[in-house]
């Protein structure tokens, strides 16, 4: 009889260790992979975002279009930040950002291919929320290769800057299964409405697009390989 209690006592104690195990695999902290960083390169500071003035919402709603035709006006370091703060500037002391994420789990990362940009050299920048900064990948102006993987899209070659949003699904998936794909899509399209309609406050332009080669992009860009590309943002002023 003994025996058979340390048995059943076993088996029990297995199950829960099974049981606990699944819960962590599942809802335990999400591991991140870590974005490619220029060794030899600091961060950048950016301005701090104006989170009081602009166009009221309403006029930034009417006045967003997608725009294709840029000049060759360079943005300022003022008008990056500002951008990248609209696409997923942190807003709330616990972490929460300009664009909603499903269970806070911030899948999105954000990559700006500067091209023509005052006080910034042409390259590629990894975007930190937490700290409003932009580190340094890939040095060198690549929007015309960019434009290339864009299969010849010629407006991200000619917009001053190029703003790549991409995706770590695992951050997702790990809670969600299968539905977590479709929550991220969900989200990157609020981070790319937040790009449009910051534009328009700012009288720019842009446009999104989804027509690319995304291990071209992953190249390109030195994105970790658990990153997907999923919106290329080409953003200048309008051509008149």
């Amino acid at each position: 009889m003994n025996y058979i209690k340390i048995a059943a006592i076993t088996v029990l104690a297995v199950v829960v260790l099974l049981l606990g195990a699944l819960a962590w695999m599942r809802f335990g902290p999400v591991r991140r992979s870590a974005p490619v960083e220029a060794e030899t390169n600091t961060s950048i500071s950016l301005p701090e975002p104006d989170r009081t003035d602009g166009l009221p919402l309403n006029a930034a709603l009417e006045a967003r279009r997608s725009i294709r035709d840029f000049d060759e006006v360079a943005l300022t370091l003022e008008e990056i930040g500002q951008l990248l703060w609209a696409a997923q500037g942190i807003t709330d002391p616990r972490g929460f950002r300009t664009a909603p994420s499903a269970g806070a789990l911030f899948p999105l990362e954000v990559y700006l291919v500067a091209g023509n940009v005052e006080d910034l050299a042409a390259g590629v920048y990894h975007y930190d929320p937490s700290a409003h900064a932009l580190t340094p990948i890939v040095e060198g102006d690549v929007r015309s290769a960019l434009a290339a993987a864009s299969l010849g899209q010629s407006s991200v070659a000619d917009g001053a800057a190029v703003f790549v949003l991409a995706a770590e699904y695992e951050r997702t998936t790990r809670r969600y299964g299968g539905r977590g794909e479709i929550y991220v899509h969900i989200e990157v399209g609020h981070a790319g409405q937040n790009i449009y309609l910051q534009a328009a406050s700012l009288e720019l332009g842009t446009v999104a697009i989804g027509a690319f080669e995304p291990d071209r992009i992953n190249e390109l860009l030195g994105l970790p390989e658990a990153f997907v590309p999923l919106y290329v943002m080409p953003v200048g002023h309008p051509a008149n």
